[in-house]
């Protein structure tokens, strides 16, 4: 559902971006490049069986989760922005972006909440998965 819900808003949020030329997506274009490189790079070392040891997957969450802060923090600063003659941020745009950047901070939070736990939790359950499996 998040992939879904993401890639269909981002679509939306980036055409009406576009064609309102709403100075913001710059920024909001280069941060998604940036995390999105990451992790399809870190993706092309998994395809071609060549893990990286050095790099914990998490921290590609990580970078996804402060994107959405990032993005929500540039949103509200393009809201002040608006106030003055010739930006050409509107409203509705930085409404929209604003909505989809929280929206997208409880989701990926929850995504990450749900596969990385809090780190002690995982690591009692596998303590007491494997106590009971010895004994």
């Amino acid at each position: 559902m998040l992939h879904w819900y993401h890639h269909v808003t981002v679509l939306l949020a980036t055409w009406y971006t576009f064609v309102t030329h709403c100075p913001p997506g710059l920024i909001y274009s280069t941060i998604n490049y940036g995390v999105h490189a990451v992790m399809y790079f870190y993706y092309f070392l998994m395809a071609i069986k060549c893990k990286p040891k050095w790099f914990n997957p998490k921290w590609i969450t990580v970078a996804q989760i402060t994107q959405m802060v990032v993005g929500s923090v540039v949103s509200m600063a393009a809201f002040n922005a608006t106030r003055y003659n010739g930006c050409w941020a509107t409203v509705e745009n930085n409404f929209g972006i604003l909505i989809m950047y929280v929206s997208y901070f409880f989701l990926f939070l929850q995504f990450f909440l749900q596969r990385y736990g809090l780190g002690f939790k995982v690591e009692k359950a596998k303590t007491a998965s494997s106590e009971k499996k010895t004994k």
